[in-house]
């Protein structure tokens, strides 16, 4: 029964923060990538729905992240100054 509680609780600390997905746009930091990610929200008043992206730099650890790639990011403590994400996939 405890292992099961520990289980839930080490689940929910690794999806603490928000999951985005999103293309790799740029590789050219060390253990660094950007990554765009594109929404599509409405006009508030004449309700056409557009796309709206923004760019996040996410941690990945061993560089084997290309331009491209199809990734998922995870909301993290801050790694630096602009840095707030890993790379999970």
């Amino acid at each position: 029964m405890t292992k099961k509680i520990q289980e839930k609780n080490t689940e929910i600390k690794e999806n603490k923060g928000n999951v985005l997905k999103g293309v790799v746009v740029s590789d050219k930091m060390d253990k660094t990538v950007v990554v765009s990610v594109s929404r599509f929200i409405q006009h508030p008043l004449y309700g056409k729905f557009y796309k709206v992206s923004k760019k996040y730099k996410a941690h990945d650890e061993e560089n084997k992240f290309k331009v491209g790639d199809n990734v998922e990011i995870v909301e993290t403590r801050p790694i630096s100054k602009e840095k707030h994400f890993k790379v999970v996939k």
